[in-house]
């Protein structure tokens, strides 16, 4: 009897913490997509089910777009409406944020927006006023206690109910899509808690974003949703692969936020940028100085960042996430509150720092002295003098500025929901509309000096310094990510401003640069390694000249390989084997004498298919031969069923000679996806060489500790 002439449940599926078998996966696509494709011609019934199994990815992707726009939205509503509950609540409707709650009142002026009488702080609330000592205490200590209870809540829902559902999500991602196996990071129970603290964390005050955690929350919902089709659950490369209707993913989600329209301005973007003021080639040196700045700030934070977090795991504070969250929230809050720059939510300050200063503007930045304007333009105002409320301003964002850049070390990597996106924008931006305010200063008192002679006359508008926040959050974000064009992608995304490009691109390179010179890595590739995770960089390389021979498994002083002969082991054997190792596969030979590969087969598809063929075959027992050849020879009387287990061997497994040098391996084991590959020496097989073996190798070469190379 064969038992695999019909799936045994579990066979093809992998353990945690694995890595899956692209090759394999790709394979059982394939002829499940013939099979299909053959049956289509034989009835209509079979015509519709191959119809509908092609249709099912796009569908797959509107749903993950609906649902993925929908809890963005909800996130955003509910992160500004709980921000706001820390310093006011509005008489109208408890669920109305500050801006929300003064729309519809009459006497809300244009330059004292924000004060309406619908809208009472906690003070007036209190005691009765909002002028005083008293009254600002009171603030003061509502403000710190609602920080407090928001992150402790975030906290304790993480540690209690998805441990999965903290930090950023993306070093994980990256670990996830490359072929890893982690159960559970993109559960149901992750997604939950995910939504409801990324929340309870954005709205405490903490030096955090909510976009890389988006990603994680997007990722939940097409794993969930995966399990609905066929094709995506029984299938895990598929379920990995979506570019091409990622796209369409992403116009689903777009179109869902438009309807929701979290922002309250009708647009797609967060920071919507309104001024499209040209800017001249000169200040391209102001630029590359933001990316420079950028890239060391990047370089910085990244190994900051990363000797903390090792702190974190090797010291006792590890043991204590809830302490080290309510006390980083503590100190947060009560140096965040007296700044005004600070004291609002980061997006907030992000947005107020992007914006040009218009005639109808109460911003702090905008104050500038009045002067005679004989022709204003609808789109910009001249440069002007720099009134005192400027200057306080740039002494408060030069605290801000010192603030974010240390408190974000410590706050990235604790045991809440945290991004990293919108915390270096918001360092970024603090120094671009720093150095902006005084390049607007400087055209103005000394439009005569060679630098702005011929561009920048009297009265007119010379330098924008939102522009300069733009360009210093992208240089800032991509010292940290090292990223480049996706970066400028995104910033245009975030603003709308496309016709920055250049000045975009020039600070981004400039960043990357600078910050590569300092350090190869990126804060998530960091991470991963810090972590342990299985991950073969592509950008990482490989110069060193090792063979195959030099990085295989047994090594000389090792036993030998442990191997499955085709047709000469009994089912107590194979289970004596399986129980003395923790490989994740056997090699198959013809026998041990010869060394000649057959094939390879899984630990977990062996360990299945044997209790299965115990359960259902009769007169199967531990004597019972296991066979992997193709025909089963005659057995001897009275001996026990034998045992067919060829349907489960890889009949090709992928292999190199011992001699192949170790640059060529790497690159296979990128480009393939390869799980394992076995070494060979005129067809008879030496050893074996996976993807741990790779990183440690690597690690080893680059002086390393290679037995850093294990989920951890």
């Amino acid at each position: 009897m064969d038992l695999l002439d019909e799936p045994v449940p579990g066979v093809g599926t992998y353990e945690d913490f694995n890595t899956i078998d692209w090759v394999r996966e790709k394979s059982k696509d394939r002829d499940r997509h013939r099979e299909i494709a053959t049956k289509s011609k034989e009835s209509t019934l079979a015509l519709m089910k191959s119809i509908s199994d092609a249709f099912s990815g796009w569908l797959l992707m509107l749903l993950v777009g609906l649902m993925a726009g929908a809890l963005a939205g909800g996130i955003d509503i509910s992160a500004r409406w709980m921000t706001d509950l820390k310093e006011g609540v509005c008489l109208n409707g408890l669920w109305f944020n500050h801006e929300h709650c003064c729309w519809n009142s009459n006497k809300t002026t244009f330059q004292e927006r924000d004060k309406c009488p619908n809208w009472k702080s906690w003070a007036e609330l209190i005691v009765g006023t909002n002028d005083g000592p008293f009254a600002y205490i009171m603030n003061y200590l509502m403000y710190v206690c609602w920080a407090l209870l928001f992150s402790f809540l975030a906290v304790s829902l993480v540690r209690a109910f998805a441990p999965y559902a903290c930090g950023s999500g993306i070093p994980e991602i990256k670990t996830i899509l490359s072929g890893f196996i982690i159960r559970g990071y993109l559960g149901k129970w992750t997604l939950m808690i995910k939504t409801i603290t990324l929340v309870l964390a954005v709205s405490s005050g903490l030096s955090l974003g909510k976009e890389g955690p988006l990603v994680h929350v997007a990722c939940c919902c097409g794993n969930i949703l995966c399990h609905l089709f066929t094709k995506y659950r029984r299938n895990e490369a598929k379920r990995r692969e979506t570019l091409w209707r990622s796209f369409f993913a992403a116009l689903v989600a777009a179109f869902t936020l438009r309807s929701i329209n979290p922002f309250g301005n009708s647009r797609l973007v967060l920071f919507y940028v309104e001024f499209h003021s040209p800017w001249h080639l000169l200040e391209l040196i102001p630029f590359i100085l933001l990316g420079i700045f950028g890239g060391i700030w990047g370089a910085f934070f990244i190994r900051a960042n990363i000797a903390w977090c090792r702190r974190r795991k090797t010291t006792r504070l590890g043991h204590y996430p809830v302490l080290e969250v309510l006390v980083v929230t503590a100190v947060t809050a009560l140096l965040a509150f007296p700044n005004s720059y600070t004291r609002m939510s980061t997006s907030e300050l992000i947005s107020e720092l992007f914006n040009d200063c218009g005639l109808l503007d109460s911003s702090q930045l905008c104050n500038y002295a009045n002067v005679s304007v004989t022709k204003i333009s609808s789109d910009a105002l001249p440069d002007r003098p720099a009134g005192p409320d400027v200057y306080t301003a740039m002494w408060q964002l030069s605290l801000a500025l010192v603030f974010k850049m240390l408190i974000t070390v410590v706050t990235f990597g604790m045991k809440v929901p945290s991004g990293l996106f919108i915390p270096s924008m918001a360092v970024g931006a603090i120094a671009g509309r720093l150095l902006g305010v005084g390049m607007e200063q400087l055209a103005y008192y000394h439009h005569d000096w060679v630098i702005f002679r011929g561009w920048c006359s009297p009265g007119a508008d010379c330098i924008t310094p939102g522009l300069y926040a733009m360009v210093g959050a992208a240089a800032c974000l991509g010292g940290v990510t090292r990223m480049t064009v996706s970066l400028v992608v995104i910033m245009f995304e975030l603003t709308g401003g496309l016709e920055y490009i250049v000045p975009l691109m020039a600070a981004t390179m400039t960043s990357k640069w600078v910050a590569d010179a300092l350090g190869r890595e990126g804060i998530y590739e960091a991470h991963i390694r810090l972590n342990g995770y299985p991950f073969l960089e592509s950008k990482e390389e490989f110069s060193h000249k090792t063979l195959a021979m030099d990085v295989m498994r047994p090594r000389r002083s090792d036993p030998p390989l442990s191997v499955i002969t085709q047709d000469g082991m009994s089912v107590e054997e194979v289970e004596s084997l399986i129980a003395e190792t923790s490989y994740s596969g056997f090699p198959v030979v013809v026998s041990h004498e010869s060394q000649r590969l057959v094939g390879f087969v899984q630990r977990r598809d062996l360990v299945i298919s044997i209790e299965n063929a115990r359960k259902r075959q009769e007169g199967v027992v531990s004597a019972s031969r296991i066979f992997f050849t193709e025909y089963t020879p005659p057995q001897p009387p009275n001996s026990p069923p034998p045992l067919k287990l060829r349907g489960i061997m890889d009949l090709s497994p992928f292999t190199v000679t011992d001699h192949t040098a170790m640059d060529i391996v790497v690159d296979i084991f990128r480009k393939l996806g390869l799980r394992q590959c076995l070494v060979t020496h005129n067809g008879r097989l030496l050893g074996i060489i996976t993807k741990k073996d790779i990183l440690k190798h690597m690690a080893q070469m680059a002086n390393r500790d290679p037995d850093s190379i294990l989920f951890n």
